[in-house]
């Protein structure tokens, strides 16, 4: 993948996408033109800020997506989002789990535990603070929000690249209802969710749901143990209690569960030497055939099969409470939202992908998160306000145990006990200027600090000696990298907008703002405590333009958005060799400078009754500034990890009677992602190349009471990256592949 092919095939699908967007656009015109007759199109209420609002009213890109939907599309878990909005990016930095989210180029590429993510994720408005939490299995969902640009005046924890807002359906006082639903799928999978909500009296009711997934065979094949691995075994409950006691007072506590006792998958190896007698054409390092230093290939080119040592076992168990209390005194509203959270984790990672034990870990990670939030928040005739305080403390214990007996000898252990305090207090003010021009300015003021004790110790359990320090066994553990440092920060975050609504169904919107995400330390391994010193934090200043409007008579709702970003002290992973052991590790780019478009578009032509048609059209060029890595000075105009060109995602349902009380429905909906840089260097050899998935669904229903489907997965079986690790100092790296095809049946019941 050369920068200039790359380029000159970014440049055509900008042209390309942005052809096919206005093709949607002039086409829905068209039509209006020949049958004007309205096709009703539907108001899209958020809460993105803190209020229930029309999305008209938002000077915010903001990507809802409905628990219909949500359940239509079979979304299980936060990575199935980014088919539904463009220039967002999910990765898997380890197959089925370990789950990065990118928004406009902005995502911390790592995968620590010790880490938090630059794009804010909120369930029910609790902040997750590290990147291990992101991965559980979504159910009984009122619906999903994504925001994008900076985020931090209104609630939580400061972002840089946006935040996802996870809300699950809550307790109602409309009597007795209840859902079940459940399927069968390749694999051998069956899955199970229930929901019963219960109205106890007139001012309290509860709610209890769950889902259970259980898949008996892998989707990856161990050629040295002749079994399939990647099975799963997922338990999640969830009970919530709402008292109302009176119309101004509303409380609301929830309490969660899930145990997992599951198999991570695993990556496809590549090599760095040429094989004796390899066929003509292997060119080495990266191709399949390839060979590290021990004499390893992998030539069957199926990134599902391979020779692997780890014990893939993912074990999690994980409790969490939020009580949430509203009380309104008339002239203002007052939230608060208090968050518990206890995480433990034990799973092995398969980290070169081969039959050696060269870089194997087991993975313990104990996470323990409390925050509080609180919120007074009011109208006037010309003014909406909000005024709030948040406070949050983390624990985050990490273990690796390293099998590295093959290749140097010996075993290692690296850990890390860190503890992360926050406090920032935050307002934001809506103000009507006159006519139809609002004024929106918010503010933030932060403070954050980190202790973390950590290392990496050589075990020497072996004779001679370890190869990897060159210690005679019997000698006592040797630390050979530590960290017992705290750092602290304090920022100031901002916005400054203008909203404009010429007509009720038409907003144009312009802001500018700013986020800071805070520094933090890496805690993988390392062989020298230089490669575990903190990173600093990192800033954002984004410039936005936007538009939306709805159109009734032509049955279209429509987008657009136009932003530049000025980016400094970047987060993310560079390669450093300056240890014994080479590492990917997270640090800081000086600048970078991001650029790009947004528009999405929802068309229910009226000659056609029953179709609806969705589309998003992402475009994003990004530039790294020049920055030091352990290989010499990289210059500038390097691309942004998991950064695509052209994003582009598409939906198409129809809908049609079929007898009196049942209705036939036909779905396929579409991601396409542009290549992309998995790294800070741009190494080619663990890029991407750009791809689509294709996904269907046929569905026979009655109304909102019942429906039995047959869907599809990646229908066309897509073999794509979505990770990649270069270490091929070692002689070996691998490359991550996303889900191959998966297909089976479903029913719902709703009473």
């Amino acid at each position: 993948m050369t920068s200039h092919s790359q380029a000159m095939r970014g440049r055509k699908a900008w042209l390309a996408g942005g052809a096919g967007l206005a093709a949607l656009l002039i086409g829905g015109g068209a039509q209006a033109a020949e049958d004007p007759a309205p096709t009703e199109v539907g108001v899209v209420t958020v809460t993105a800020q803190k209020r229930a609002q029309d999305t008209l009213d938002v000077g915010v890109n903001v990507a809802v997506v409905s628990a219909e939907t949500l359940q239509a599309n079979r979304v299980t878990q936060v990575t199935d989002l980014a088919a539904f909005t463009a220039n967002v990016d999910i990765k898997e930095n380890m197959p089925g789990i370990l789950p990065v989210v990118t928004i406009r180029g902005i995502g911390l590429n790592d995968f620590s535990a010790t880490n938090n993510p630059s794009a804010g994720v909120y369930v029910d408005e609790v902040y997750l603070s590290s990147l291990a939490l992101m991965n559980f299995d979504l159910f009984d969902l009122e619906r999903m929000e994504a925001m994008k640009g900076p985020q931090g005046t209104l609630y939580g924890r400061n972002s840089t690249a946006g935040a996802i807002n996870i809300v699950t359906a809550r307790p109602t006082f409309g009597g007795v209802e209840g859902r079940v639903s459940g399927g069968y799928a390749n694999y051998e999978t069956i899955d199970l969710e229930g929901m019963i909500n219960l109205r106890l009296s007139d001012t309290f009711a509860l709610r209890f749901s769950g889902k259970a997934v259980r898949q008996d065979e892998g989707m990856f094949f161990n050629r040295v143990t002749g079994s399939d691995f990647g099975r799963r075994d997922v338990l999640m409950g969830r009970a919530i209690a709402r008292w109302a006691p009176s119309d101004d007072l509303d409380i609301q506590l929830k309490l969660e569960a899930q145990r997992v006792r599951s198999e991570v998958g695993a990556p496809e190896f590549f090599g760095l030497l040429t094989p004796p007698g390899a066929p003509p054409g292997l060119v080495c390092p990266g191709s399949s055939g390839c060979m590290d230093f021990l004499g390893y290939r992998d030539t069957d080119n199926d990134p599902f099969k391979g020779d692997y040592s780890t014990d893939p076992s993912y074990d999690v168990d994980q409790r969490s409470a939020t009580l949430r209390i509203e009380r309104d005194f008339g002239w203002a509203t007052l939230t608060s939202i208090t968050g518990y959270l206890d995480f433990e984790r034990d799973w092995g990672a398969e980290t070169d992908a081969g039959p050696f034990r060269q870089t194997d870990f087991i993975e313990h990670d104990n996470i323990l998160q409390l925050s509080q939030e609180v919120r007074l928040s009011g109208a006037t005739d010309r003014s909406d306000w909000l005024v709030g305080a948040f406070a949050s403390r983390d624990r985050v214990k990490m273990t690796y145990d390293g099998d590295l007996q093959d290749l140097f000898n010996t075993t290692t252990l690296t850990f890390s006990n860190q503890t992360s305090k926050s406090a920032a207090v935050f307002g934001n003010l809506e103000y009507k200027l006159g006519g139809d021009v609002s004024l929106i300015t918010g503010l933030r003021y932060t403070w954050e600090e980190k202790a973390n004790v950590g290392g990496d110790y050589d075990l020497v359990p072996n004779c001679p000696a370890s190869f990897l320090t060159l210690v005679p066994c019997g000698s006592p553990p040797v630390l050979l990298a530590s960290v017992d440092e705290t750092i602290s920060d304090t920022n100031w975050s901002w916005k400054l907008g203008l909203n404009w609504k010429p007509d009720p169904l038409t907003l144009i919107y312009a802001s500018v703002s700013r986020g800071v995400k805070s520094g933090g330390f890496f805690s993988g391994v390392a062989t020298n405590s230089g490669q575990l010193q903190p990173y600093d934090p990192e800033s954002l200043i984004a410039w936005e333009v936007g538009m939306k409007q709805r159109l009734p008579e032509w049955g279209l709702s429509w987008s657009g958005s136009a932003f530049y970003y000025d980016y400094s002290d970047v987060q993310t992973f560079i390669r450093d060799t300056s240890g014994g052991l080479p590492i990917q590790r997270l640090g800081n780019v000086d600048e970078a400078t991001i650029y790009g478009l947004d528009l999405d578009a929802t068309w229910s032509p009226s000659a056609l009754s029953g179709l609806d048609i969705t589309a998003g059209l992402g475009l994003l060029h990004t530039e790294l500034g020049a920055f030091a890595s352990s290989g010499g000075a990289v210059p500038a105009g390097n691309e942004l990890p998991d950064a695509p060109e052209v994003s582009f995602n598409a939906s198409a349902v129809y809908t049609v009677a079929v007898g009196d009380s049942l209705d036939a429905r036909f779905q396929i909906d579409g991601h396409y992602a542009g290549d992309m840089f998995k790294d800070a260097l741009n190494d080619p050899l663990i890029a991407t190349e750009a791809y689509w998935v294709w996904n269907g669904r046929a569905s026979l229903l009655s109304g909102s009471d019942w429906d039995i489907s047959i869907w599809g997965k990646n229908l066309a079986d897509e073999r794509y990256v979505t990770q990649g690790v270069n270490n091929l100092a070692l002689g070996i790296g691998f490359r991550v592949y996303g889900a191959a095809r998966t297909f089976g049946v479903s029913f719902a019941r709703t009473f």
